[in-house]
């Protein structure tokens, strides 16, 4: 007993030195400024995410078969958890909560890979190496400092704690009964440790048997919650029976093993048919028959050699890997996909005389990875760093059970210096890991330095040619946004986004005509986009053609009635042109859709209180609409108090005008808004000789 404390106690340190190493590690993501591909959807545009409440998580929970906020499929977790985080200060400007808790996901997942490769081999030295091995993997980078990617990290989290209850449960008939099953390598101490782990947990009285069968199930529920990439984590348990559980023996059987996770497989096939349902919908998802049915071993065979590639030897790695320009044999990298994916079958067969752990660990990884292997195509990418992360798990148990394998063999263990071979085969791998690791944080510095090195691995891909313009644009650099717009429109001619953001960008510039023709041809590509619709109203509004802008808005509200931005835009616009009829109405339907928009409460109320006509001024109802805008804005904006100031005045309420003009004088003084402070001061005279 007391050996199996001290055990126990040995990991627990272990576990404390692994995941400081990987803090230290990745120490510098949390400096990091980069937004990268759909962090717009998970935050920067994301309305919900950027007013946490129980409101934004109850629609989080409710939207299941189509997300609003989020093209692409359901997963509620996710979006609360950034909630939560910008709850705690997280913003665009200031992404270190975003990764600090990505960062503590992570280290929690390197903790727990620990823990369940020492319930699998009992050996504490050996499962924090591979745990450390695979905390500071480059590969692993990706999800912390990539807002948009906390599905990854928490979806495996959760996973993991799965994986690691059904294995408690697995281990648990040891108590009851002594296993006489002749010893093999591949079982090597999993009787032994069943026993030792067991006692160690019934001392303390941790959960019986069948409430880690229904803590497993129920962290499965979490990781689908969080994302669906977590669907085959059954498959993973009953490749776990097989080896290096070995549990599918005369006494056991693969029927009763099947039936037992019939709970998780039914819980799987419900979130296989949500996510299919929510991606089409939301998004694309294009299914094998819509496509020829040739690419599809083709691209196994391409994923396969990749990743097990790029996990040997981490260089050049990408948030994008692009497919193919043509998915045949004569791309060197689909050729070699081919090839190694044969060597590796021959190889795999060959592993089982000796020990099943080869093919199993290899199974388990492609199990795992099998739903973004691209079969069901979802994505513009053919691969993608943060699709292994969990799926690595069958690698580390393959080296485990090696390095398990020949700690106990006798050479070994009478020998010194193979004691020290066997750690080197850990530190020198993780300090290269380390090294590589620090060296790509620092492309995620910030976005530009990002897509700026992703664009020299794939310098003719569309996507990374339109982000980085579109950094560019935000930063005022024109010139350099409009060339990667046109490059990318060069590779991809029917890119609508590049037209509709080459034509803002060309209209900042002063060149109308072009813009206008960009704009256009993305209209004609995309007649169902509002955005296209909207960016052609300003074209028009900037050449003064009144009309026309007013007509675009108008075809932006038919393509999207839920358009707020071209609401507030054609109100503000007929407004300015005393058309105040058709602005009022605008406004007035503005607030149907958003009853405490303060941009339609605010022109509302100057509408309803400066009619030209009396007998269509609504006195009581623009102090109403003022007094709410107000409230909204706290009091703290200038140009809302001056409208609450001339609802007093309309409403003869002269003292309570005097007063919020003042303040709204005040606050324009404050923010040296010298035009705003001078248009106030006149208004406040006229207020104090209580006229209008």
């Amino acid at each position: 007993m007391q050996w199996s404390v001290s055990k126990s106690w040995l990991l627990v340190i272990l576990t404390v030195a692994v995941c400081t190493v990987v803090v230290v590690v990745y120490r510098p993501a949390l400096s990091a400024g980069a937004l990268s591909f759909d962090d717009d959807q998970y935050l920067t545009n994301n309305i919900l995410v950027q007013n946490p409440s129980l409101e934004s998580t109850r629609r989080f929970l409710i939207e299941v078969l189509r997300p609003s906020t989020v093209r692409g499929y359901y997963q509620p977790l996710t979006m609360i958890s950034l909630m939560l985080d910008y709850a705690l200060g997280g913003r665009e400007s200031n992404l270190m909560p975003f990764h600090r808790t990505s960062l503590i996901l992570h280290t929690a997942n390197t903790a727990l890979i620990i823990v369940l490769l020492y319930l699998l081999f009992g050996q504490p030295w050996i499962a924090a190496g591979a745990g450390l091995l695979f905390g500071v993997h480059p590969m692993t980078v990706e999800p912390i400092p990539w807002v948009g990617e906390r599905k990854t990290l928490l979806a495996a989290f959760f996973s993991l704690w799965s994986l690691a209850l059904y294995v408690c449960y697995a281990l648990s008939p040891s108590l009851e009964t002594q296993d006489s099953r002749p010893k093999t390598p591949d079982q090597g101490p999993i009787t032994e440790n069943q026993k030792e782990f067991l006692i160690l947990n019934s001392k303390f009285s941790i959960l019986q048997r069948q409430w880690f069968y229904i803590g497993s199930l129920a962290a499965y529920f979490l990781a689908l919650m969080s994302k669906p990439t977590s669907i085959p984590l059954p498959v993973m348990m009953l490749l776990m029976d097989y080896w290096p559980l070995n549990r599918l023996n005369a006494k056991y059987g693969l029927r009763q093993a099947l039936r037992e996770k019939l709970p998780f497989f039914v819980l799987g096939g419900i979130f296989i048919l949500i996510t299919y349902i929510s991606q089409s919908r939301t998004s694309y998802a294009v299914l094998p028959g819509q496509y020829n049915l040739r690419f599809t071993p083709l691209i196994l065979c391409h994923n396969i050699v990749f990743y097990l590639y790029k996990i040997i030897w981490p260089v050049r790695l990408s948030s994008h890997y692009a497919f193919p320009e043509t998915l045949d044999l004569s791309q060197p990298m689909v050729l070699a996909g081919v090839i190694g994916t044969f060597i590796l079958i021959l190889l795999l067969i060959f592993s089982l005389r000796r020990t099943r752990a080869v093919l199993t660990g290899v199974s388990i990884f492609f199990a795992a990875i099998l739903p973004t292997m691209q079969i069901v195509n979802f994505s513009n990418v053919i691969a993608s760093d943060k699709f292994a992360y969990l799926p690595s798990v069958g690698l580390l148990m393959i080296l485990a059970s090696f390095l398990t394998w020949l700690a106990g063999s006798s050479y070994v263990t009478k020998s010194k210096i193979w004691r020290v071979i066997l750690a080197a085969v850990v530190l020198i791998p993780a300090g290269l890991e380390s090294a590589a690791t620090r060296r790509y944080l620092v492309y995620w510095q910030d976005s530009v330095t990002l897509f700026k090195y992703m664009l020299r691995l794939t310098p003719d891909a569309p996507i990374i040619n339109y982000e980085l313009g579109y950094e560019f644009q935000l930063q005022g650099r024109l010139d350099d946004a409009i060339e990667r717009y046109r490059h990318a429109l060069k590779v991809k001619p029917d890119y609508v986004e590049a037209y509709m953001n080459a034509g803002a960008a060309l209209a900042m510039k002063g060149q109308l005509n072009e813009a206008e023709s960009y704009l256009q041809r993305a209209s004609q590509l995309a007649p169902s986009d509002a955005n296209v619709y909207v960016n052609l109203a300003k074209i028009f509004q900037l050449e003064g053609r009144i009309d026309k802008a007013v007509s675009y808005f108008k075809e932006a509200l038919k393509a999207n009635p839920g358009d707020v931005e071209a609401y507030i835009d054609l109100g503000v616009t007929l407004a300015s042109e005393r058309r105040f009829n058709e602005a009022a109405d605008c406004f007035r339907r503005l607030l149907q859709l958003e009853p405490d928009n303060e941009v339609a409460l605010d022109n509302l109320a100057r509408i309803l209180a400066k009619y030209p006509q009396d007998e269509k001024r609504d006195v009581a109802q623009a102090v109403v609409f003022a007094q709410r805008a107000a409230e909204l804005t706290q009091y703290r904006n200038a140009a809302v108090l001056d409208t609450l100031a001339a609802a007093y005045a309309a409403a003869g309420q002269f003292d309570k005008a005097v007063a919020a003009e003042q303040a709204a004088l005040d606050l324009a003084s404050d923010s040296n808004n010298e035009d705003l402070a001078a248009q106030i001061a006149k208004q406040l005279e006229l207020y104090k000789q209580k006229k209008r």
